[in-house]
C-alpha cells in the first residue's frame, strides 16, 4: 500500500559565516520563527535505483530504499513543479514494490531496475515552530557519502542544507528562510537532487543513452528535428527547424511525451490526467491524418488504430464523469419542487456504477503487452520517422496546404449539417463536423511555430466552433442518460418525471445551439485565415 505526500522543498550549499557548533546558521531570526527545536541527528542509508541507461534520471524521477529516519521505506519522487514534488511512499522490502515499479513502468517499460547510488548521510535536523508550537518547516543539515553501485566504484562527499515546508504551509514561508541563509553565504544548490549531484560526483551521467527509449528528448542525429513546439527549438541542441518534416515531428515528439509523463498520473487518478492523456492520443491521430503527404499513412496507420483503442479504454470513465458533472447541475438548477423521486442518489448510483471495475480495467490495459507496444511504436516513429518527399519542403507552402484541406472539409461539413432537418441525421453531421473541427484545430496548433498569425487565428476560430459542437453533442449524450435513467427509476417504481423535464431542457439546449450555429460560422470565416 502506498501513500503520498507533496513535498514543498529547496536545497543550499556553500560556507556558513554565522555558523554555529553544529554547522547550520542562527534561524531565530526569521521572521515568524518563535522558536528552533533541536531534533537531533539521524542516520539515513538510502539505494536509489534506475535503469542502468538512468531512464529515471533523465526524467527527474527517483526511486529509493531507505532506513533510518521516521519514513524508512520505498520512496518515489515524481516531479510537479520546481522544488515541489510528490513523494509516493512504500513499505520497506526487499524487491521494488508493485504500487511504485507500475509509475514507472512508461519510462522502464521491460528494462531491469539496478542499484544505482547508495547515500549515506547523517541528517541534523531542526524544527522551526511559531508562537503555538506548529510546525513552519524543518531545516536539516546534510553530510553526505555517495558510492556508486553500477560500476566505476566512484565515490564523492558533500553537506547541503534542506528547508521542507511543512504540510499545508505558506511558500512564501520558504522565501524568508532563504533570505536569512543567503545572509549567512550560503546559495540555492545547483543540482536538483542529491541522487543528481551523486550522479555527477561519481561518474560520467548515461541519462542521455536510454532517452529515446525512455520517452523524452530529441534524436541526435537528426539536427533538424526539434521537441518545443511553442517556441520552435530543440532545447537540447538550440537548432531551429527547417522543414515541413521538423515541425510536425516535433509535435509528434510532444504528445509522445505527454502519453509518457501522464502515465503516473493516470494511475494514481489525478484529477484531469485522464483526459490531457487522451487529448494527446488525439493529437497524435489528428497529425497522422492532417499530415498525411508528410508521414507515410502505411506506417502511421495501424499506430493510430492503436491510439484510438486506448482512447476509448482511456474513455470510458471520462464520458460518463462528463455527463454526471452536466445532470448534477441541471439538477442544481431546478426548483425543489420539481425534484421528484431519489433522483440525486439514482444519479449518484449510476456514476458510480462502473467506476470501480474500469479502473481495474485501465490500470490492466496500463500494464499489459499492448500498450507497452504502443509505446515503442511511438518512440521508433520519433526516433525513425517515415518521411515522405513533401517532408523536405518549406513549411509555410506544405503544412499550410494541409491545414487549407483540412478547414475545407469542416466548412462541408458545417454546411451539410445547416441544410439538414433537425433529428439524428443533423446530430451525426454536427459530430463529424465537431471532430474535424477538433483535427483542423490540432494541425493549426502544429502549425503554429511555421505560420504564424493566420495558424494562430484559425486554432482559435476552431476552438470555439468545436466549443459549440461540443455543447450540441453534449445535449445528445446527455439525452441519452436520461433515458437510460428514467428506464431505471421507472423499473424501480419510481417516478420519472424529472428525468423528462432535463429531457425537455436538454432539447432546448439542442435547438439554441443549431439556431446559434450558422451566425458562428459566419464569424468563425471572419476570424480564420490560413
Amino acid at each position: 500500500m502506498a501513500d503520498t505526500k507533496r513535498e514543498i522543498e529547496r536545497k543550499y550549499e556553500g560556507p556558513a559565516t554565522e555558523s554555529g557548533d553544529d554547522g547550520l546558521p542562527d534561524l531565530g531570526g526569521v521572521p515568524g520563527v518563535a522558536a528552533v527545536v533541536d531534533r537531533g541527528v539521524t542516520e539515513l542509508d538510502a539505494t536509489y535505483y534506475d535503469t542502468r541507461d538512468q531512464r529515471l534520471a533523465a526524467a527527474s524521477l527517483t526511486l529509493r530504499r531507505r532506513t533510518g529516519g521516521a519514513d524508512a521505506g520505498w520512496h518515489l519522487k515524481l516531479p510537479v513543479s520546481d522544488g515541489v514534488r510528490d513523494e509516493i511512499r512504500a513499505p520497506l522490502s526487499d524487491t521494488v514494490p508493485r504500487a511504485l515499479s507500475g509509475l514507472v513502468r512508461s519510462r522502464v517499460r521491460d528494462t531491469e531496475l539496478v542499484p544505482l547510488v547508495r547515500l549515506l548521510s547523517a541528517r541534523d535536523v531542526r524544527h522551526l515552530v511559531d508562537g503555538s508550537g506548529a510546525l513552519l518547516a524543518e531545516v536539516s543539515l546534510d553530510r553526505v557519502r555517495a558510492e556508486r553501485l553500477d560500476g566505476g566504484g566512484g565515490t564523492a562527499t558533500w553537506t547541503e542544507i534542506e528547508v521542507e515546508l511543512a504540510d499545508g504551509g505558506d511558500p512564501a514561508f520558504l522565501d524568508k528562510v532563504e533570505k536569512r541563509l543567503r545572509k549567512a553565504g550560503l546559495h540555492r544548490s545547483a543540482a536538483p537532487s542529491k541522487l543528481a549531484k551523486a550522479l555527477a560526483e561519481t561518474g560520467e551521467r548515461a541519462g542521455r543513452r536510454g532517452h529515446e527509449q525512455a520517452g523524452k528528448g530529441g534524436h541526435p542525429s537528426k539536427p533538424g528535428l526539434v521537441t518545443d513546439p511553442a517556441s520552435g527549438t530543440d532545447p537540447a541542441s538550440g537548432t531551429d527547424p527547417v522543414t515541413a518534416g521538423d515541425h510536425v515531428l516535433a509535435h509528434l515528439r510532444a504528445q509522445r511525451d505527454a502519453i509518457v509523463e501522464l502515465d503516473p498520473d493516470v494511475r494514481r487518478d489525478v484529477p484531469d490526467s485522464v483526459h490531457s492523456m487522451r487529448v494527446a492520443t488525439r493529437r497524435l491521430r489528428g497529425t497522422f491524418g492532417s499530415y498525411a503527404k508528410i508521414l507515410d499513412p502505411a506506417v502511421t496507420g495501424p499506430i493510430g488504430d492503436e491510439l484510438k483503442w486506448l482512447a476509448g479504454e482511456l474513455g470510458v470513465d471520462r464520458d460518463r464523469e462528463v455527463l454526471t458533472e452536466r445532470l448534477t447541475q441541471a439538477l442544481g438548477d431546478l426548483p425543489r419542487a420539481l425534484v421528484v423521486g431519489p433522483v440525486r442518489a439514482r444519479l449518484r448510483t449510476w456514476a458510480h456504477a462502473r467506476h470501480g471495475g474500469s479502473r481495474r480495467r485501465l490500470l490492466a490495459v496500463l500494464d499489459g503487452r499492448r500498450y507497452l507496444a504502443l509505446l515503442s511504436a511511438l518512440d521508433a516513429l520519433v526516433t525513425d520517422p517515415p518521411l515522405l518527399r513533401a517532408a523536405a519542403g518549406e513549411p509555410e507552402r506544405v503544412i499550410g496546404k494541409a491545414v487549407r484541406k483540412d478547414f475545407v472539409k469542416v466548412s462541408d461539413l458545417v454546411a451539410q449539417a445547416l441544410d439538414g432537418e433537425p433529428g439524428t441525421d443533423r446530430d451525426l453531421a454536427l459530430h463529424e463536423a465537431r471532430k474535424k473541427a477538433k483535427r483542423t484545430r490540432y494541425a493549426a496548433e502544429t502549425a503554429l511555430p511555421a505560420l504564424g498569425a493566420p495558424a494562430a487565428g484559425l486554432t482559435k476560430a476552431m476552438k470555439g466552433l468545436q466549443g459549440l459542437l461540443g455543447d450540441h453533442q453534449d445535449s445528445v449524450m446527455t439525452r441519452e442518460a436520461l433515458r437510460e435513467l428514467a428506464a431505471l427509476a421507472h423499473a424501480a417504481g419510481e417516478s420519472s418525471f424529472t428525468y423528462g423535464l432535463l429531457y425537455g431542457r436538454e432539447e432546448q439546449r439542442a435547438a439554441a445551439v443549431e439556431a446559434a450555429l450558422p451566425e458562428a460560422w459566419r464569424a468563425t470565416l471572419e476570424q480564420a485565415s490560413v
